[in-house]
């Protein structure tokens, strides 16, 4: 569903991503860690269609980001660590405008208008102006948009900031439901703990390069260390001494 294939990105003289390369398969929960700098945010903006790479391709159900954007923007939804509303738009009538970008039949976008409010509890405000929103209300209707087309792959960069436990709650049981039902999910996060209970699988990025793929289990036995948590494992890997003794192997 989701495929890097040899992807490079370079700023000038800077290389943000080296030959890249990642297939996540249909159904599966896939968490991107990695420190500031790592390339999460270069990764993802090349995954949605904002960047594109410098060298390789990138594909979302067969779909090239470049050559077939459009077509590969209909099977996906994107959830940014920063939610973009219309302040003067209510919930309603943002979910209304993003349907009608995504082609949905009227009949049809009023019946996931009204899916997307009562999944997301957006009852309250879903006829307020989006200028009196909290960042949590914000999220949840960025959230709710992202959906509204049945995606078949969804990207979230940093998708709890702002929402309460509550919130988070929802969140995650429907990422779980959809990906039992074979959506494919992308997810960069600084969360740990939230990475280790969700994903199947995932990456550790470092300056650039993709270090470890797997599963917990796995990066316990690559790093033979026994029963430890995911932080203890994450800032191993990370560490300046790690990355340098490597390098020397090298």
């Amino acid at each position: 569903m989701i495929e890097f294939d040899h992807v490079t990105r370079h700023y000038g003289s800077k290389t943000a991503v080296e030959d890249f390369s990642l297939a996540i398969p249909r159904g599966e929960l896939f968490a991107l860690l990695g420190p500031n700098g790592a390339g999460k945010t270069t990764t993802i903006k090349m995954l949605v269609g904002l960047l594109r790479p410098s060298q390789g391709y990138v594909r979302v159900s067969g779909h090239d980001l470049v050559t077939d954007t459009r077509a590969a923007h209909l099977h996906l939804g994107y959830v940014p660590d920063e939610p973009c509303l219309y302040d003067k738009l209510t919930a309603r009538e943002f979910l209304r405008f993003i349907a009608n970008m995504y082609g949905i039949p009227r009949h049809l976008a009023e019946k996931r208008i009204e899916r997307e409010i009562e999944c997301f509890e957006l009852h309250e405000f879903a006829d307020d102006l989006a200028e009196n929103y909290s960042l949590g209300m914000k999220q949840r209707l960025v959230f709710a948009a992202a959906f509204i087309h049945d995606p078949d792959v969804m990207v979230l960069d940093e998708p709890m900031v702002g929402l309460d436990p509550h919130s988070v709650r929802i969140v995650k049981d429907l990422l779980k439901a959809r990906t039992a039902e074979g959506m494919t999910v992308f997810m960069s996060t600084h969360t740990l703990a939230m990475a280790e209970e969700m994903a199947d699988r995932m990456g550790i990025m470092v300056r650039g390069h993709l270090r470890f793929l797997g599963t917990v289990d796995e990066l316990r036995e690559q790093m033979a260390i026994e029963s430890t948590s995911l932080e203890h494992l994450y800032l191993e890997l990370t560490s300046a001494k790690t990355i340098l003794q490597e390098n020397t192997l090298d």
